[in-house]
């Protein structure tokens, strides 16, 4: 028994994927969203750095930022409360743009 030689004109077709199973997917745009693949501890650090303590208790009166703060109280207290983990967002996302409006004159 002899074995037939390969077929050389075989050639896999250019839209699959290496292992010649499903087309490969195409890359997908940078996502706009600010808040992708930013962590709320980073967001919180974020802002620290940016206003401090006292001012991020200023820009949002809560108590994990006014009495005895910590990125640990704080990160637990966002966890659990929809409403302020969405203004700490909010004031995150107005931060970055202007800081970028600063940086760009």
């Amino acid at each position: 028994m002899t074995a037939s030689p390969p077929d050389s004109d075989h050639t896999p077709a250019p839209d699959l994927a290496p292992c010649g199973g499903a087309p490969a997917p195409a890359p997908r745009p940078a996502s706009k969203d600010p808040l992708h693949g930013v962590t709320l501890q980073q967001i919180v650090e974020h802002l620290v750095d940016a206003h401090g303590w006292a001012g991020l208790g200023q820009e949002i009166p809560l108590r994990c930022f006014t009495h005895d703060p910590s990125v640990g109280s704080s990160l637990k207290f966002l966890r659990r409360t929809p409403w302020a983990r969405a203004k700490v967002e909010s004031l995150y996302v107005a931060t970055l743009r202007w800081q970028r409006q600063r940086g760009a004159r």
